[in-house]
């Protein structure tokens, strides 16, 4: 006979539910979710080209987001991914290593959920993002190297017994690519009007790798032809370690590109689902950025400056090839955010950044839709 009491011999049953937390987490899954409903689709602006050229651009703008920036997709989806899998409750606190926007926006989240959040960052990121980043009730924790943020950011999580967000692994799985009014979703919903409404090429940064695998993978899902176009400033791994397909490269140097732009290649990027990569000089990325903002009244960051060169080299390139059709590519930020930096013509001397010469190549390229690498490139 078995013994009742031992219940040896019997079924053995370990029963975790906690109503209390699960009616926590379904109010905190209807917050993050309402936020979604009041803010996910953004403006697709058309780029002033002539209509002659029979090529448009558009500019996908992620600022107006509430934390005015791209990052406030990633920052619901990684919040939602957490919450979904036991990670996040109602006294834990939230970290994460960033360069700034990611964990503005991460802050937001936070501060709607009641939760402490903590961004671990490099000194070098802009004052205005720290501000923002406080505003939303988050703490900021500064380290010298940018590459010094992943192990600062998980010792915060465990000594604090908290979560470590680590959106450089998670931005790529936290989104469902596959629809459900992600970015890629949006873009081709808002161009099914359009003279051409599946786009040639859609340009973006390299960040995490979220944008670009989301994007990646949605158009072959879906069967399009379109071609994405990553771009990378300069002293970011990305590049390198495309043209070597090593994931094994790491590079010296922060990037002066926030938001964009790495010191290693971060698991989230997926480089078989990237039609071409471009590296672009930083100046090149200041001088677009303020080129936009002067030619749109739209005023934009740096990140928003790469993406916009390497669109419209590739304009450029299909003109050239005679090649008719649209490029998309991201508004990621806004320029108020680095009036100290990319817009303060003292910080470019101090860096030794000279954005003349690929002024020029932007001026000519609107007179004339030809391009011509500044001199040295």
């Amino acid at each position: 006979m078995t013994d009742p009491e031992s219940g040896a011999g019997c079924c053995q049953v370990s029963d975790r539910f906690d109503a209390e937390s699960r009616d926590w987490l379904d109010e905190a899954i209807r917050k993050v979710e309402a936020d979604a409903n009041r803010s996910a689709d953004t403006h697709l602006h058309v780029f002033p080209l002539p209509a002659s050229w029979d090529v448009d651009l558009y500019l996908k703008d992620e600022s107006v987001h509430p934390t005015g920036s791209l990052k406030h997709r990633l920052a619901r989806s990684l919040f939602l991914y957490a919450l979904c899998n036991g990670w996040i409750n109602a006294t834990t606190t939230v970290v994460e290593a960033s360069s700034g926007s990611t964990a503005v926006s991460e802050a937001y989240f936070a501060r709607l959920l009641g939760l402490p959040f903590v961004a671990v960052m490099p000194r070098s990121t802009s004052r205005e993002k720290v501000a923002l980043i406080e505003f939303y009730g988050g703490r900021c924790h500064f380290v010298d190297r940018s590459d010094e943020v992943y192990a600062e950011a998980r010792r915060l999580a465990d000594e604090s017994g908290g979560h470590y967000l680590d959106q450089f692994t998670y931005a790529e799985r936290a989104t469902d690519w596959r629809g459900n009014n992600n970015i890629a979703e949006s873009i081709f919903e808002q161009l099914a009007l359009e003279r051409h409404p599946v786009p040639s090429w859609i340009v973006v940064g390299a960040g995490t790798g979220g944008t670009s695998a989301t994007i990646g993978r949605y158009v072959r899902y879906q069967r399009h032809r379109t071609r994405v176009l990553v771009v990378d400033p300069e002293s970011s791994a990305f590049f390198p370690s495309y043209v070597a397909r090593s994931a094994d490269v790491v590079t010296g140097g922060s990037s002066r590109i926030e938001g964009i732009g790495r010191p290693r290649v971060e698991p989230s990027f997926q480089p078989d689902v990237v039609d071409a990569m471009l590296s672009v000089p930083d100046a090149a990325s200041i001088a677009a950025a303020r080129w936009c903002s002067a030619l749109t009244g739209l005023s934009v960051g740096g990140s928003t400056g790469t993406a916009l060169w390497g669109a419209l080299r590739q304009i450029a390139r299909m003109r050239a090839e005679g090649e008719a059709g649209s490029v998309v590519t991201l508004l990621c930020d806004g320029g108020e955010r680095y009036a100290n930096t990319y817009y303060d013509d003292g910080w470019l001397a101090a860096q030794g950044i000279d954005i003349a010469p690929y002024s020029k190549t932007l001026e000519g390229f609107a007179e004339t839709g030809a391009w011509v690498e500044p001199s040295g490139r």
